[in-house]
């Protein structure tokens, strides 16, 4: 992603309904998990990292661009600057790893999951957020630097020839999933710009009726893995 994007999103994502929904998920997927050492790849401004940290977690967020890192750092989140297929860390060294919305910005995706699985403790988590479906694919997808969108057996398969067992996974933004292909079909540019509050408001409310609803199967605009280090 394009410096000028990062700085969008970290703008945008602590009142922006998309990002909100993302980090209280994100929140239930570590509920129960013991604290440890946690890296964030692809960390942006380092909002999800925050999570992690504000759950006790020793988490530092991982970006490439100059902007995501000051942005990171700005917000007073430990930050480090590298590429995510070849990561100066140990082996053996993490409790969890998470990568929310970066492999599908990478052309050697397979390069960044081994590494994950390199730095994973065994039977530590796996944390991963993709946009699927190709059908979705929009200028949306090509201002913000997407090299694809998965299908879902694509990314499972990803995981488990890198080392990988799914222990969990499942769609998110399904009820929102026609808006999406209706807005990508006629918009320009990325999709990371200033919403109106009563506009915010109203996607919120829907984003969030998800967490109670048996539609985790459907067709969504996101998919959710929860893996596990082999």
């Amino acid at each position: 992603m394009e410096g000028h994007e990062v700085c969008k999103l970290a703008r945008l994502e602590d009142a922006h309904w998309w990002y909100r929904e993302r980090r209280h998920i994100l929140g239930r997927l570590i509920s129960g998990m013991t604290p440890g050492r946690a890296l964030d790849i692809g960390a942006a401004g380092g909002g999800n990292t925050r999570v992690l940290l504000d759950a006790g977690w020793q988490a530092v967020a991982l970006e490439y661009t100059q902007d995501g890192a000051l942005a990171a750092a700005d917000r007073r989140v430990p930050v480090m600057r590298a590429d995510a297929t070849e990561l100066p860390l140990e082996s053996g060294s993490l409790d969890l790893v998470m990568a929310f919305d970066l492999l599908e910005h990478l052309v050697d995706d397979d390069a960044c999951v081994r590494e994950a699985h390199r730095l994973l403790k065994p039977g530590a988590p796996f944390l991963v957020a993709v946009p699927v479906d190709p059908k979705l694919w929009s200028d949306h997808d090509v201002a913000v630097g997407h090299v694809r969108r998965y299908l879902r057996p694509e990314l499972l398969d990803l995981l488990r020839r890198n080392g990988f067992d799914i222990e969990r996974r499942f769609a998110w933004n399904v009820l929102l999933r026609p808006v999406v292909a209706l807005r990508r079909r006629t918009s320009q540019g990325s999709d990371l710009q200033d919403t109106h509050w009563a506009v915010n408001a109203a996607l919120r409310s829907i984003i969030t009726a998800e967490r109670y609803l048996p539609i985790k199967d459907l067709p969504g605009v996101t998919e959710f893995v929860v893996a596990r280090r082999r």
